[in-house]
């Protein structure tokens, strides 16, 4: 099925570049949710961006970090994948503009999460202290998470009393 899929969605962008002049294979975000971008942008002639840009932008993200001194973002798993346009590297890239150092707290990480310290993820951390159900980690998600940010914020301190010394 998804051959099939695959097949009927490139026969699609065929006809838009034959009809239209527009190639719309070759854009960022034509292919995401089954070609909407690509109509959207072969259509109605939109802007296509990417999630993150527009959220940081709405936010005033840049004038947030600019005067922080660390800056902390999340998902629930930090893994490999969230290199490929996900919220914590997209904080991290602006953070990065102002040389601001950059953790990510998560539910889990996976054994490839390394590949995010090239991304601009300076520390990343898991909120999850044993094997646990999901139910479990759920009910236990704010404490958890609590627990997690003090343990930064002591690390943070050990290091501040370390260039001190």
């Amino acid at each position: 099925m998804v051959t099939q899929l695959d097949n009927a969605l490139a026969h699609y962008a065929a006809v838009i570049q034959r009809d239209l002049d527009i190639d719309v294979l070759h854009i960022s975000g034509g292919g995401a949710a089954g070609g909407m971008g690509a109509a959207l942008h072969a259509f109605c002639q939109a802007e296509l961006r990417r999630g993150i840009e527009i959220v940081t932008e709405a936010l005033g993200l840049d004038e947030l970090v600019k005067d922080a001194t660390l800056v902390i973002t999340g998902e629930g798993r930090i893994d490999s994948q969230t290199v490929h346009g996900k919220v914590p590297i997209g904080v991290a890239k602006v953070a990065k503009r102002y040389n601001k150092p950059v953790i990510g707290i998560a539910g889990s990480l996976t054994a490839d999460v390394g590949v995010v310290h090239q991304h601009g993820l300076d520390a990343v951390y898991s909120v999850i202290y044993s094997i646990c159900t999901l139910e479990d980690a759920l009910d236990n998600a704010a404490q958890n998470v609590r627990m997690t940010a003090r343990n930064i914020a002591a690390t943070l301190k050990i290091g501040q009393a370390f260039n001190q010394a």
